[in-house]
């Protein structure tokens, strides 16, 4: 039998992770802002090693980055970041409308997390409960690989929406339902071609706000 290392057990560092990525999420922590290891042990009463475990975490998905002389930051996305993402998270959304409507997918699941849309006030919310409609597409389209390439990239795309509405969140709130509203109608009248256009006009309106400056 091959000789493991002992189990280390993570679950604290994973609590500390998920506290400093809603912090991130909700607008406490904006894109650029330090995170410091001594102010968020003693602000989330805990060692400064999980708090250095959760940062590398963090670090990993693309929120946070690092630097010799910096210290941990919250992730700024520059061109090229936003460029890529940009252009993955279509190739990715392509395959999971298309499974979604040629396999016959769980649209109601869909139009439940755009109705949730509907009672959004502010702008940090309703890029949440647009990630949350996102993740019911990719579930819906059945398929476990897609599922997990869209889940490697998620919070890059919450931190890409949430440096779109830093730049600007006029008609934010109204855009962003009727946008999903008619995302749901064409994934229910089974219109691939429709709603592959647009998805596209979707993903083409934050991406132009953050590109036009």
């Amino acid at each position: 039998m091959a000789r493991l290392e002992p189990a280390r057990r993570r679950g604290l560092s994973n609590e500390v992770a998920d506290a400093i990525r809603a912090a991130i999420f909700d607008g406490r922590y904006a894109p650029g802002s330090p995170l410091r290891e001594v102010e968020l042990a003693e602000a989330l009463e805990v060692s400064r090693g999980p708090v250095r475990e959760a940062l590398q975490q963090l670090e990993r998905e693309g929120l946070v980055r690092t630097g010799w002389h910096r210290g941990a930051t919250v992730t700024e996305l520059s061109e090229q970041d936003v460029a890529e993402l940009d252009s993955l998270r279509g190739a990715l959304e392509v395959l999971a409308v298309r499974r979604v409507v040629d396999g016959g997918g769980d649209v109601a699941a869909i139009e439940k997390a755009a109705e949730t849309m509907e009672r959004a006030d502010t702008p940090h919310e309703m890029v949440r409960l647009d990630i949350e409609f996102h993740d019911a597409v990719y579930a819906a389209a059945n398929h476990s690989r897609l599922v997990h390439a869209w889940e490697t990239i998620r919070s890059q795309v919450h931190l890409f929406l949430l440096t779109r509405v830093g730049v600007s969140t006029d008609g934010y709130l109204d855009l962003v339902r009727s946008e999903h509203r008619a995302l749901v109608e064409a994934l229910r009248a089974g219109d691939v071609d429709g709603a592959l256009t647009l998805f596209a006009a979707h993903r083409k309106h934050a991406f132009d706000v953050l590109t036009s400056n």
